[in-house]
């Protein structure tokens, strides 16, 4: 709005009111008076102008954005702490530490003989990633193995802007009462480790309400995070009686979502020097950053859809491959449509699959 107001702008409109006949000449002593004054003039339009960009919710952002959500009841999610099975060659005490990869995790409760549920001490996705030997901080005696096995409940960094924003226009555009889908996505979505939900409702008949979810990392939930989510909603041994967040009535059921495994096979013509084995790493991580693409979009479709031309863009962008060509995904040469509930896996990449063309 205030992009014109240069400082040569607002120092010419000063100069200009000066009388004629005095000297306004570059380096006299008018010029010199008010050159700094136009300057910080110019500085103040500047922050008027990044002030008027935080009062929208367009272009606001961190704790403005934040802020002007509060106002609509709407909070940045805060950062969570993983949640994570531990086995053990004995029962170990309640409280007892034990380090992996950098990270601190601590035993919170007991699941069955020798497995146990642990938290991470440091909030944030960084804990996702860990599984295998862990060391126990202090000392215990008897104790010869601690392994880190699986994550029930993924760890969330604190929420993006993006997420926050959407979050703000959802709720200008689908008002969230009374159980409706709206309300459904809305509760369920900002659980711990929920990143993604459908609602289907009256699916079993009156009155029934089925949730599909995703973990925040938009893969398949654990049965444990599944279990956490249907006992805050509608418990199972108390369903329709509205001892959880669904209203009196509804009986809903909460699964997982399902998977669909997609092998790729196609021919590749490299350049010298570069075989399969050498782009192999690069090119399952540019399948498994397009699929996670397309498990982020989940929530908001019908059905995935796996193209086989977006695949072979993304392999044609890979340092040391020249052409590609005859890409089949499960063994046919089309698109593979995902069934509603499922997210897409990648499958199996080798050398058998993709030759050398």
């Amino acid at each position: 709005m205030y992009e014109h107001m240069t400082f040569q702008k607002i120092l010419k409109d000063m100069l200009d009111r000066i009388p004629e006949g005095l000297d306004k000449r570059e380096g006299s002593v008018l010029y010199n008076a008010l050159a700094p004054t136009a300057i910080e003039l110019q500085n103040a339009y500047i922050e008027m102008d990044t002030i008027l960009d935080l009062t929208y919710i367009d272009t606001t952002e961190g704790e403005y954005l934040t802020k002007k959500c509060h106002e609509r009841g709407i909070d940045r999610m805060k950062a969570t702490n993983a949640i994570v099975k531990g086995v053990f060659n004995i029962d170990v005490p309640i409280g007892s530490r034990y380090y992996i990869d950098g990270l601190n995790f601590i035993v919170t409760e007991k699941i069955e003989q020798n497995t146990f549920r642990l938290q991470c001490e440091t909030s944030g996705e960084q804990g996702n990633h860990s599984i295998g030997k862990m060391i126990p901080v202090e000392y215990i005696p008897e104790l010869t193995s601690a392994m880190l096995t699986d994550v029930l409940i993924p760890g969330e960094d604190i929420e993006s802007d993006k997420s926050l924003r959407q979050r703000y226009y959802d709720s200008l555009y689908g008002y969230a009462f009374g159980g409706n889908i709206a309300d459904y996505k809305q509760k369920v979505g900002s659980m711990q480790g929920v990143g993604a939900v459908k609602v289907y409702p009256v699916w079993n008949g009156g009155g029934t309400v089925k949730i599909v979810i995703l973990s925040s990392e938009y893969t398949t939930p654990s049965q444990y995070l599944i279990d956490t989510v249907q006992t805050a909603v509608d418990p199972v041994q108390n369903h329709g009686e509205g001892l959880g967040i669904a209203p009196i009535g509804h009986i809903v059921t909460v699964v997982g979502a399902g998977q669909t495994l997609v092998d790729v096979s196609a021919n590749i013509t490299y350049q010298n020097g570069y075989g399969f084995e050498s782009i192999k790493s690069a090119l399952e991580n540019t399948i498994d950053e397009y699929f996670q693409e397309l498990n982020q979009s989940w929530e908001n479709e019908q059905n995935i859809v796996v193209r086989v031309s977006r695949i072979e863009s993304r392999i044609l962008d890979l340092e040391g491959v020249v052409d590609v060509s005859d890409t089949t995904l499960n063994g046919q040469q089309k698109n593979v449509v995902v069934e509603s509930d499922n997210v897409v896996v990648r499958g199996n990449i080798n050398n058998d699959i993709i030759p050398f063309a």
